[in-house]
């Protein structure tokens, strides 16, 4: 007897191995002495010793390597297997459908020290108050501490897991300092199985269409039957609390609710909501959590302590003991598709795994996807829309402001030098307006820095970056004129801000062009400036600059959230999800960009990213509105968003694919080429269409240049398959990609397949 082992590498195949040296005395060892499928083993690989998966149990006379060739595996890691049938399934469905090589897709579903090979057992650091501790034990001055203290001592006798503690604010730190001082002491418990979920608080009442949603999708529950439902309502229509419900039915039954959300910074709000609702045993899922909580999580899913889980996309291809419910936040979000390594589509994956499971799946969003539309009218997807906003609140009015007939607001610098704001005084005069009434304003800008470029004004000069095919991002701030540099936001490359041009020597070197922190400044200027203003109104910028260290986001969304008036400057990171009662009033001095981009599918994304802005405005009891700068206020696509709305929109757009023959009537595979010239990527796509079979059926786009041919360094050229039906695709596909890494043009090079892709 032997066993196939899927390794980490990228070879499209399975290794055969022949058992441990102790279980190969004994030919006849029950089946319990092999390593189980599922298991993990350690195995020898060339010269590596690698980790791996047991897929499969044949007999020696199956394999095709001669078993005095076939060498031992080393170690069982495992008792029992780590991967039960459906995760195992999953895999190969992914491998299959994604055409990436099953070793290296265990290498991506599984956490980094599963891979390592680290024992799985669930031991939790506590922290309990030692016996006999006072207040008086404490010195007058540990303020801090003696905060920290009295955090943990709400906790009583048994304390609390340091999960939960950190989860209240507590810091590692503190509580290393109150365990020194003989305060406090830590102990290893392995986790209990949780208790039954509670109401923490009564739901809210519902609204007819409300409450038809949540009736379906809970008879689709207790029908044991998987459906895919899209719950298509506008922002601020209350999709959220059908959420609650539909997930009170199911962890009333003992299931388990995934809920996927697009972005890091949603989930600690995310979790929020939800614990006010259950008392229940909730785990977040994210890339910025470190590898031991990462485990921890992975466990908690697949033993069933988890209860609710909340991640980001990566979270879809964990294990679960009892699922129940799968609902995907904002499903039309792009940051569902990984973007490297393999490409999977999270909201794909979870309709997935909804058959696997046999239960419903919620897509949930204000804009969907012109896929998840396509999927509707093909029903295989059912529609619940949610049209208005519970208390009769109303979505925020959109208006255009044309740029071309108003002049922008100019301010003057400590030096009498004039400068452009950006926005016209209609928006200026609109900000003062909604402030004066003590209510918030976002203005929305997406695009981060201080300007896109720095430009030459004697020769034309620009600051380019030197190993990217990008103009290097201005990042300055007046009140730190020290803290200036330049910036790829593709490969990172950094450089200072030279003094005069490189090529003429001129002084004149100006950033051309506006980003979140000029925007953020010029608004300062106008508003928080005791010179120009009567009251002095603070001026919040959100952005990846300002949210990367840890809790600075949290601590924004407080400062926000207390309600005084105030404008917040950001980026895409305020459009998704979030809840700000007090905004009334938001701005888009930049609309046009979106909709004069080469790609087809800008189109569709500027606009929900438009929609999702707006739904910022008007969340409270307050009405909204929406301004919209722009110089092509009688641009078509514009016009039918304001007038008709996202799903009009839409339908458009369907129309213009279905006459195009593109997506998502047709179907794509994307084959990127990355090498140390473009000559050679070219070359190795040529050669990848010449040995495509000839009755192949499929339109062939390229090769040609990427979008950015040069990226840290290295060139970049694609080559676009699009086929009528999906089938035609993969059969293609099945036959010819591994035949493709093989050829001695690729040898060197870095190919990719991305099937779906998003843009090319």
């Amino acid at each position: 007897m032997l066993v196939q082992v899927a390794l980490p590498v990228p070879l499209y195949r399975v290794f055969d191995y022949r058992l441990p040296a102790a279980t190969q005395a004994t030919p006849t060892a029950e089946p319990s002495a092999r390593p189980a499928i599922g298991s993990r083993v350690e195995v020898p690989f060339g010269r590596q010793t690698l980790i791996g998966i047991v897929v499969a149990h044949i007999a020696a006379a199956d394999s095709s390597v001669p078993l005095n060739k076939l060498k031992s595996i080393y170690r069982c890691l495992d008792n029992e297997p780590i991967l039960n049938a459906a995760m195992l399934k999953l895999a190969y469905w992914l491998a299959r459908y994604y055409h990436y090589p099953l070793g290296d897709v265990f290498g991506v579903i599984l956490p980094t020290l599963v891979r390592q090979g680290k024992p799985l057992d669930l031991l939790i650091t506590h922290w309990r108050i030692l016996p006999n501790i006072t207040d008086d034990d404490f010195h007058p001055n540990a303020k801090k501490q003696k905060q920290q203290f009295d955090m943990l001592k709400l906790h009583g006798e048994r304390g609390a897991s340091e999960d939960v503690l950190l989860l209240e604010g507590m810091q590692r730190p503190f509580l290393k300092t109150l365990e020194e001082k003989g305060l406090i002491e830590r102990y290893i418990e392995p986790k209990q199985a949780p208790t039954p979920v509670k109401l923490a608080k009564l739901p809210l009442d519902l609204n007819d269409e409300q409450q038809q949603a949540v009736s379906t999708i809970i008879a689709a529950h207790k029908a044991g039957r998987y459906t895919g439902f899209l719950l298509n309502g506008i922002t601020g229509s209350g999709k959220t609390e059908v959420y609650l419900q539909v997930m009170q039915a199911v962890l009333e039954a003992g299931k388990q609710v995934l809920i996927l959300v697009p972005e890091i910074g949603l989930t600690p709000q995310t979790r929020a909501r939800f614990a006010s609702r259950f008392a229940a045993d909730i785990v977040l899922l994210h890339s910025g959590m470190n590898n031991t909580h990462r485990l921890q999580g992975w466990q908690d899913c697949r033993t069933g302590h988890a209860q609710i889980i909340i991640g980001t996309r990566s979270a879809v291809l964990y294990p679960f003991a009892d699922l129940g419910l799968i609902v995907v936040d904002e499903a039309h979000d792009g940051s569902y598709k990984q973007q490297d390594t393999l490409r999977y589509h999270a909201a794909d994956v979870a309709l997935y795994r909804g058959v696997q499971y046999n239960i419903p799946v919620i897509l949930g969003t204000a804009t969907p996807s012109l896929e998840h539309l396509k999927l509707v009218d093909d029903g295989k997807l059912v529609e619940c829309q949610l049209s208005t906003r519970p208390g009769n609140a109303k979505p925020a009015p959109m208006q255009l402001i044309d740029a071309r007939l108003q002049s922008t607001h100019q301010q003057t610098t400590d030096d009498g030098a004039r400068y452009d704001t950006g926005l016209t005084d209609a928006m200026i005069g609109a900000i003062r307006q909604t402030l004066e009434a003590g209510d918030q304003v976002l203005v929305f800008l997406n695009r981060r820095g201080y300007a896109p470029v720095l430009l030459c004004e004697a020769c034309g000069w620009q600051a380019d970056c030197p190993r990217c095919d990008a103009h290097l991002t201005v990042h300055y701030s007046r009140q730190n004129s020290s803290n200036a540099y330049l910036k790829c936001h593709h490969c990172d490359w950094q450089a200072y801000i030279p003094a005069v041009c490189p090529d003429c020597g001129s002084q004149n070197l100006d950033a051309k062009g506006i980003g979140t922190t000029r925007l953020s400044e010029n608004l300062h200027a106008i508003f928080a400036n005791p010179q120009t203003s009567k009251v002095l109104y603070p001026i919040i910028q959100i952005d990846r600059d300002t949210t990367r260290r840890k809790d600075s986001w949290e601590n924004i969304y407080q400062r926000i959230n207390q309600g005084d008036p105030a404008i917040l400057v950001g980026t895409q990171m305020v459009a998704k999800g979030h809840h700000f009662p007090n905004v009334t009033l938001v701005c888009l001095p930049n609309a046009d960009r979106g909709f004069l981009s080469a790609d087809f599918r800008s189109p569709e994304h500027t606009a929900q990213l438009m929609i999702q802005v707006a739904g910022r405005a008007g969340r409270g009891d307050k009405a909204g509105r929406v301004l919209i700068q722009t110089l092509q206020p009688d641009n078509a696509l514009l016009l039918k968003l304001v007038k008709d709305g996202y799903l009009s929109f839409a339908r458009e757009l369907l129309q213009e694919r279905k006459m195009m023959g593109l997506p998502p009537y047709t179907h794509a595979a994307l084959i990127r080429c990355e090498g140390k010239t473009l000559a050679v990527t070219m070359q190795a796509l040529k050669d990848a269409i010449a040995i495509l079979p000839s009755n192949h059926n499929l339109a062939v786009l390229g090769p040609i240049d990427a979008p950015m041919s040069k990226k840290n360094s290295r060139y970049h050229a694609q080559l676009l398959l699009i086929a009528k039906e999906r089938g035609q695709l993969h059969q293609v596909l099945s036959h010819w990609w591994q035949p493709v890494l093989a050829l001695p043009s690729a040898k060197y090079l870095k190919l990719t397949l991305d099937i779906d892709p998003v843009g090319w």
